[in-house]
């Protein structure tokens, strides 16, 4: 006799989901492609070439006040599989993003299960713009993804904790959360953001005392959570120089207003649409005032409607008004002073949480009462239309924000430098055996303030393909504006003065160290001075500025020439030869930066 089977099949509205998810995979695939290192990118890359990445010093360093082991983890071993192949870094971004959105609709399907509204919120959480520069910048979305997955897991496991009291969900919460960490000092902010939720839904559902009932049942949950977040706070205050922190009041509320005029209101709908970029930033949101207009009747509309329509749904936009603020405030007093520029609200890249938490609240507020004189609100031809319309005319406006987005982004002046770094480095390696002296990368790449990330030495380490980096060199090189590899000369910016023995200048031996003046002195600075000398065998000489390391440099015998790279101040270079019997004649020449020939 034939055994019947039965043939599960997918609800339409799971159906549905899953080719949303597909779109959004797709567009953010062409983001991700379409994108190349940025700024801390190429920290994340020097410091994967220079460090051991199981190191205490690496995992656990203080990243401009973040505490991200997990993220340097992962960062430093694509860069050692690849070391600058943008691919994997695109391929992590899409990954993370499906982890991302696959627990979203996890999420959202514990609180209102195959809903044809679950499509609404889940839109708006793959869509809007207000999540794509967290995305698109590698660094940044090492930090925040792995949290929004991790976020958005830990919401469903709190409420089928309290659903079920299945000690699994207690477990893989805690994991998760960790994980989260991990990655993220920020994801601080989950349990607290899934008891929320979980609480919200029990109240909106008729428990009087949704409180009492969420802590009771989930309380193996949030014990172990609030232990971990109080240990990942002490070890985030060992970590982390505290000085960093600013008092300036007035710029964080500034800056916390611009955010919400110029960032959250117009990412309801859609916005920004338009963006600008001064390299070396990051692209921020300049939305006309017609999508600011617009984002702002549809928050009174959304807001109009759903208290006519829902009972007890007042906290639920309270709990999200509360978090929209207080996710920021952290952030903007880390980073505000009277010299921050308000354009660092309107870059969108600290909103990926709050897209997740508008998301789940929504999907909260979904489940609340209807009100009974609120029948003209049920279900219609109408109101699918309507619905349908607003979504489709948010996706369009998303989509056009992300391809705005996406046309500023590109315009990174790191790619051409990198690339035409990357050949000159092969090629000289292949036309001469000498060394390349170390040099600042251009700064509309890496500025000064990243040091020593920002030198060539921690930004290529990790290419083969290369001469080495060198405090010294017979044949002048350097990298110009552009990447490209040419031949250097050092500027007069200070001479060294001609020495006192006729025919030969300064006279060095091992028995004493020999001061070779300058004409002028020279502030704290990485100097370069071109040495002529005449040697009677091969060793080497130690030189150093007045104030400065020394540096040891070889030499040969014979008339020839070498260039040392000097580090410090002062007014004179000292020079002793270090190889028993060695002599030298240094000349006079030049100290001063690298200049193209």
């Amino acid at each position: 006799m034939a055994v019947p089977t039965r043939v599960a099949r997918m609800p339409p509205v799971a159906v549905a989901a899953v080719i949303l998810i597909a779109v959004q995979l797709v567009v953010r695939a062409v983001l991700g492609f379409g994108g190349y290192f940025y700024w801390d990118d190429l920290i994340l890359i020097g410091r994967a070439g220079t460090q051991s990445l199981l190191s205490p010093a690496y995992l656990f360093d203080d990243h401009d006040g973040h505490v991200m082991p997990g993220a340097f983890l992962v960062a430093g071993v694509i860069t050692r599989l690849a070391p600058l192949v943008w691919a994997w870094p695109a391929v992590s971004l899409v990954v993370l993003q499906l982890l991302v959105s696959l627990s979203v609709l996890r999420a959202l399907h514990v609180i209102l299960g195959w809903r044809p509204v679950l499509l609404i919120p889940l839109c708006f959480a793959l869509f809007t713009p207000l999540g794509v520069p967290g995305f698109a910048w590698w660094a940044a979305a090492l930090n925040s993804l792995p949290m929004l997955a991790a976020l958005a897991w830990v919401c469903a496991d709190a409420i089928l904790l309290v659903r079920t009291g299945s000690h699994r969900y207690a477990v893989t919460g805690v994991l998760v959360y960790l994980g989260a960490l991990l990655f993220f000092e920020k994801s601080a902010v989950i349990p607290f953001v899934a008891f929320a939720v979980a609480a919200l839904l029990g109240y909106l559902q008729g428990d009087g005392a949704a409180v009492r009932t969420v802590w009771r049942r989930g309380l193996r949950f949030w014990v172990a959570a609030l232990a971990l977040t109080a240990a990942w706070v002490g070890v985030y205050l060992l970590v982390v120089d505290h000085r960093r922190w600013s008092s300036d009041l007035a710029m964080t509320w500034d800056l916390l207003r611009r955010s919400v005029t110029h960032g959250i209101v117009p990412g309801l709908v859609g916005g920004p649409w338009e963006w600008q970029r001064w390299a070396p930033a990051s692209p921020w949101a300049v939305p006309p005032v017609s999508v600011m207009a617009l984002g702002w009747l549809a928050l009174a509309a959304v807001l109009v409607v759903s208290l006519v329509r829902k009972q007890r749904i007042g906290l639920v936009w309270l709990v999200a008004a509360g978090y929209a603020l207080a996710c920021q405030v952290p952030i903007y007093l880390l980073r505000s002073s009277k010299f921050t520029a308000l354009e660092l609200a309107q870059t969108l890249r600290y909103f990926p949480d709050l897209v997740i938490v508008l998301t789940l609240l929504a999907a909260v507020g979904f489940c609340a009462p209807n009100r009974a004189g609120s029948t003209w609100l049920d279900a219609s031809r109408a109101r699918t239309a309507v619905v349908s319309i607003s979504v489709l005319a948010f996706a369009a406006s998303s989509l056009y924000s992300t391809s705005t987005f996406l046309s500023s982004w590109k315009d990174n002046p790191a790619q051409p430098y990198l690339q035409n770094a990357i050949r000159g480095l092969a090629q000289a390696r292949a036309s001469s055996s000498a060394p390349l002296l170390d040099q600042e990368v251009d700064p509309l790449v890496m500025q000064r303030v990243a040091y020593p990330e920002n030198l060539a030495s921690h930004m290529f380490a990790l290419i083969r393909d290369r001469p080495e980096f060198a405090k010294y060199t017979t044949q002048l090189r350097m990298l110009d504006s552009s990447g490209r590899l040419v031949d250097a000369n050092v500027t007069w910016t200070r001479t060294i003065v001609i020495g006192p023995v006729p025919g030969c200048g300064y006279f060095v031996q091992p028995d004493a160290a020999v001061q070779m003046p300058l004409d002028g002195p020279l502030l704290p600075a990485e100097w370069t001075a071109e040495i002529n000398y005449l040697a009677n065998s091969e060793g080497s000489m130690l030189m150093s500025l007045t104030e400065g390391p020394a540096t040891k440099v070889p030499v040969h015998p014979g008339l020839n020439r070498v260039f040392v790279r000097l580090s410090g101040a002062g007014d004179a270079i000292t020079v002793r030869a270090t190889t028993a019997a060695l002599s030298l004649c240094l000349a006079s020449g030049p100290v001063g930066y690298l200049a193209p020939h």
